[in-house]
């Protein structure tokens, strides 16, 4: 999710009109908490997720930083940038020696959004009403976040047990399209479907296929009348979240939610009422194709899930590889 979405149709009356007598976790772990639903991932539920390996099966979930064939992004970002500062031919040139004793080396740089692949959103990303995570002021946010900043979730990492469900696949579809939204019913669904039980602290992960889509219709017609498809708001659905004590929601799209529900007209009201009142962690952009071809194939949908995004002093999110182990 990136500046873009909050320019768009929601503004915080409607989304606090919206959320009035929705849940929060404010305070459940102290006024200076900073990674929220995250506190539910105690050892013993990283031991439960130790035990979901069982065939020593290792799926990572990142996307490819600078994919020549196009890096899947909000609209307004910018592909990540990588260039060399030093290669052969910087020695060819004459630019620089080699080392003592004839070694050369080679180095390069990147530029690019720290939310601009699979990445995780730092609870003070979004907010509305002036208030964070946790009842901290919005002005916590300017020139870096102060408060609730990725480097918490980072220096914590997350571990636990993983469900994946295939949410295209239960829609009958290879991919979920434009607009396709996804209700309490169609998560519980898929889950009976896969025969597999989601439980309390669980890392629900989804996969919904869309972000491939890049892929097949090239970016023009991928990002004309962008609107991705993905969970809407409902009470029912907040709720459940925070029954089941969820700490961490990871799908493969841009903004883990659809865009705009025009049932709704509130923008990202799940950022809202999921990361900003209930603390759970956003980890947005997986890339979960290989790990559901295999899930289908043994069908084994738990897992042991182990992310840690770089540790960014006052980010709003940053880049991660999450590893997916069976």
């Amino acid at each position: 999710m990136c500046d873009d979405h909050a320019g768009g149709h929601g503004h915080g009356a409607d989304v606090a009109a919206l959320l009035a007598n929705a849940p929060r976790n404010w305070g459940r772990w102290g006024e200076n908490d900073e990674v929220g639903a995250l506190n539910f991932l105690t050892g013993s539920e990283v031991l439960r997720g130790v035990r979901a390996v069982r065939q020593g099966k290792i799926f990572t979930c990142g996307e490819v930083i600078g994919n020549p064939d196009g890096d899947p992004l909000w609209p307004g970002r910018v592909p990540a940038r990588r260039e060399m500062t030093v290669d052969k031919d910087s020695y060819v040139r004459g630019d620089l020696p080699s080392l003592p004793g004839g070694a050369e080396f080679a180095d390069d740089r990147i530029e690019m959004f720290l939310q601009g692949s699979t990445q995780f959103d730092a609870l003070g990303h979004v907010w509305y009403e002036d208030t964070l995570w946790n009842g901290y002021p919005a002005s916590e946010t300017s020139g870096g976040l102060k408060k609730a900043s990725i480097l918490p979730i980072a220096q914590r990492g997350v571990v636990g047990r993983g469900v994946l469900l295939d949410m295209a696949a239960y829609k009958g579809k290879p991919f979920l399209e434009k607009g396709d939204l996804l209700h309490l019913d169609d998560l519980l669904a898929c889950a009976e479907g896969q025969g597999i039980s989601i439980e309390k602290h669980d890392i629900l992960c989804l996969r919904l296929g869309f972000l491939q889509l890049l892929r097949v219709q090239g970016p023009d017609v991928f990002y004309q009348d962008f609107v991705e498809p993905g969970l809407t708001y409902s009470p029912e659905l907040v709720d459940w979240f925070h029954r089941m004590e969820i700490p961490c929601l990871a799908t493969d799209t841009i903004s883990n939610e659809t865009e705009l529900d025009p049932a709704i007209g509130v923008q990202i009201p799940l950022h809202c009422a999921l990361m900003r009142n209930l603390g759970i962690a956003f980890n947005e952009i997986c890339n979960f194709e290989e790990l559901v071809k295999d899930c289908h194939a043994d069908g084994q949908w738990d897992f042991l899930y182990a992310a840690a995004p770089l540790k960014v002093s006052e980010g709003t999110g940053a880049p991660v590889n999450v590893l997916a182990i069976k």
